[in-house]
């Protein structure tokens, strides 16, 4: 006579796989490289899968006693949901940064009416924000950012295990008080190009009371244009570093929050 041989709930399995996929996969949703339009969403579910599993595993999960489709199962949902969009986002902020310099730089430039297509986000973006973002997708991945990504989203399971997910008062403040030094990263990145370009204006003016019968639509532009190239090639190692900087406050951020603080 054959022992019988316990048959494993794969329904329960697969609803504790289901709802550890949800905060990795929706921190890849809001982080940068993750979450770009040109990254196809079977691909964001599969990582999602080889990140949850392991860490369902080392956490201890288990299913709400009523399940999942219930009120403490979509309490459990709606915070693995806000923890991974909380992480990610702030991740996010560090290549809005880069893109906000853009912007100031392109319009000191002349350059605010040439946009393109930006593949991260899949919206118009100027020439030099587009610089800026590959610039900083670069930097993001050559310092292993994406493996840091993932290593907070386990660590966030010891500190913030589902059903105990949401972010504290302080963690919300402090994403608010990190998105104000958004801006201020911005203008950093885009302060060595931007503060020459404004001498040059400056200059331009003068010249322009000086000799008002010369056409400056025919001299300033290509004048302005030349300056800011030559600036963007001498000012993006400076610029790199405080792109990278920022960036690594954003992953400092993360892991706040990852904490539970």
């Amino acid at each position: 006579m054959t022992p019988d041989i316990p048959v494993p709930n794969i329904e329960a399995m697969l609803q504790l796989w289901m709802l550890g996929m949800i905060r990795p996969g929706a921190a890849f949703l809001a982080a940068p490289v993750f979450g770009a339009a040109s990254v196809p969403v079977q691909l964001r579910l599969v990582i999602a899968l080889a990140v949850g599993v392991p860490a369902v595993a080392a956490s201890g999960m288990t299913l709400p006693p009523e399940g999942i489709v219930s009120v403490p199962g979509l309490l459990t949902v709606v915070g693995e949901v806000v923890i991974g969009l909380a992480i990610g986002f702030v991740l996010q902020m560090g290549l809005a940064a880069a893109l906000l310099g853009g912007e100031a730089i392109s319009n000191a430039m002349g350059l605010g009416f040439a946009s393109m297509v930006d593949p991260m986000s899949g919206a118009s973006s100027s020439v030099v924000g587009q610089f800026l973002s590959m610039l900083a997708t670069a930097l993001f991945l050559a310092a292993n950012g994406h493996l840091l990504l993932i290593e907070i989203i386990v660590d966030s399971y010891r500190a913030l295990p589902p059903g105990n997910a949401f972010p504290s008062f302080a963690a919300i403040g402090g994403i608010v008080q990190f998105a104000s030094l958004m801006f201020a990263a911005g203008l950093t990145i885009a302060l060595p190009v931007g503060f020459v370009m404004i001498l040059v204006q400056m200059i331009m003016g003068v010249i322009g009371r000086s000799a008002p019968a010369m056409n400056l639509f025919a001299v300033g532009l290509p004048a302005t244009l030349l300056a800011g190239i030559i600036l963007l090639a001498m000012a993006t190692p400076a610029m790199a570093e405080a792109i990278a900087r920022f960036f690594s406050d954003a992953l400092d951020m993360s892991r706040v929050i990852a904490a539970g603080r």
